[in-house]
C-alpha cells in the first residue's frame, strides 16, 4: 500500500487508534519494524524489510514520523509514504544500520525514557536486536510487538473492499489453474500459469510461494511445484495467495485427474465437513478456540485426529515474504475472540504419510455482525477432472 491508497482520514484513525494504547501503556514512541506495520501506519509498498529498517513513531502528533531504510529505498519511502524525515543507510560504502538507527535518534531528540520496540519473527536479527538492546540498556523498553498488529486484526471498510478485490483475483486465477490442469502437464507448468494471472489480473507477486502438490506428494502439507508430470488418477492439492496493494487472499482446493478413489474421496468429504464446522461457528463475540474444537471434532471422530497437522486456520494480513499470517490462529490455546472486520483462513487438512496421500480444504472468511461470510467462493466440492 501506499499513502494514496486510502484517505487521510483512515491514516489519521490509525495513528489515533495506536496512540491511545501507546499512552495506556506509558509509551513515548514506538521503534516499528514489521513492514506490514510500517505501511498500516506511513504507506507504501517497498522491499526493504530484506535489512533493517524501522518507523519513529511519536505519541505525541507534533514530532516527527522518521523513517530509517537502506539507501536505495529513501526515495520511495520519501514519494510514496507519510514519513515526515527519511533516512538512508549503506548502499555506497558499508554502515552499520544500528549506528545509523543511534545518529538518527540523536537528531531527532528520541532521547525519551519509555520506548516500545518491535521484535518480529522474521525481520530483526538476532545481532541488531542485540545491538538495539545495547544502544536502549538506560531506557525502558517494552516488548511492542503485537500493539500494532492487536489494532489492525480488525479490518476497515477501506480495507475489506481491497481485501475483496483481491479475492476476485483469487478466484480468477484458480479458474485459470484448474483451466491448465490435464494429464501431461507439469506441475511447474500450472505453477507459471498461477503467478502469469496473478500478476495479469492486477495483483501482485504473493508473499509465499505457491504450493502444488500431485500423487504421492499430496501428503505433504507445503509442496512446492515440481518437474512432475500429472498423470490420470492423480490426486492434487493447490494453494496459493493472491494479493492486490499486499492485501492478501488465499485459497486451496482439492482436484482428481479421473475418477477418485473411495479413500480419496472419504478424506476429502472429512476435510470439507471439518471446515464446514469451523465456519458455522465464526461469529463475532465467539472464541477463536471454539470453531478449532468444531473441526477437530470432525477430524478426531473419523479416527484422524493424528493426521490434523497443521493449524485450522490463521488471522489473513496484508502479505510481506515469508509470510501474509497474523498471530491470532484458531487453536486450542488461542485467546482471541472474533470481531466484526476481522479476516481469517480456514484450512484444517488430513495428511496422511504413511499412504501417501492427503486433502486440504483452504477458505477465507470474513467475520460480519451478520455471521461468516466465505469469501472464496470457488467450487468447495472435490474438484473432479476429465483425463
Amino acid at each position: 500500500m501506499s499513502k494514496y491508497d486510502f484517505t487521510k482520514e483512515e491514516f489519521d484513525s490509525r495513528h489515533a487508534a495506536v496512540r491511545r494504547v501507546m499512552a495506556a501503556k506509558n509509551l513515548s514512541y514506538l521503534i516499528v519494524i514489521a513492514p506490514a506495520n510500517i505501511q498500516y501506519l506511513i504507506g507504501t509498498r517497498t522491499k526493504s524489510y530484506q535489512e533493517f529498517q524501522c518507523l519513529l513513531f511519536p505519541l505525541d502528533p507534533s514530532r516527527p514520523k522518521v523513517v530509517l531504510t537502506r539507501l536505495a529505498e529513501v526515495a520511495e519511502f520519501s514519494d510514496l509514504s507519510l514519513a515526515d524525515e527519511v533516512y538512508g543507510w549503506g548502499g555506497r560504502e558499508p554502515e552499520d544500520s544500528i549506528e545509523a538507527l543511534q545518529k538518527v535518534l540523536n537528531r531527532h531528540g528520541y532521547d525519551d525514557m519509555y520506548v516500545g520496540l518491535e521484535i518480529p519473527c522474521y525481520y530483526l536479527s538476532v545481532q541488531d536486536h542485540a545491538k538495539i538492546a545495547a544502544l536502549l540498556e538506560e531506557k525502558h523498553v517494552t516488548d511492542a510487538t503485537s500493539l500494532i498488529e492487536e489494532i489492525k486484526l480488525v479490518k476497515s471498510p477501506a480495507e475489506i473492499k481491497m481485501i475483496r478485490k483481491t479475492t476476485e483475483i483469487a478466484l480468477e486465477t484458480m479458474q485459470a489453474a484448474t483451466d491448465a490442469i490435464r494429464v501431461g502437464v507439469s506441475e511447474r507448468e500450472v505453477a507459471a500459469e498461477i503467478y502469469r494471472n496473478l500478476l495479469a489480473r492486477g495483483g501482485d507477486l504473493p508473499a509465499s510461494p505457491v504450493n502444488f502438490t500431485s500423487g504421492e506428494r499430496t501428503c505433504y502439507g507445503h509442496g512446492a511445484p515440481t518437474d512432475r508430470r500429472l498423470q490420470a488418477g492423480d490426486y492434487i492439492n493447490l494453494e496459493f495467495g493472491a494479493a492486490y496493494n499486499r492485501y492478501c487472499t488465499t485459497i486451496g482446493r482439492q482436484i482428481v485427474l479421473g475418477e477418485p478413489s473411495a479413500r480419496m474421496v472419504e478424506l476429502y468429504e472429512t476435510v470439507r465437513r471439518a471446515t464446514d464446522a469451523c465456519i458455522e461457528m465464526m461469529h463475532a463475540g465467539t472464541p477463536a478456540v471454539v470453531p478449532h474444537r468444531a473441526a477437530k471434532k470432525v477430524i478426531s471422530d473419523r479416527g484422524l485426529d493424528k493426521y490434523r497437522v497443521h493449524t485450522t486456520g490463521y488471522g489473513i494480513a496484508p502479505g510481506y515474504p515469508p509470510s501474509w499470517g497474523e498471530s491470532i490462529h484458531m487453536f486450542e490455546d488461542s485467546t482471541y475472540t472474533l470481531a466484526p472486520g476481522m479476516v481469517l483462513s480456514v484450512e484444517p487438512p488430513v495428511l496422511i504419510h504413511e499412504e501417501r496421500l492427503g486433502a486440504r480444504l483452504i477458505d477465507n472468511v470474513l467475520i460480519r455482525d451478520d455471521g461468516p461470510e466465505i469469501l472464496t467462493t470457488f467450487e468447495r466440492g472435490l474438484i473432479i477432472l476429465p483425463c
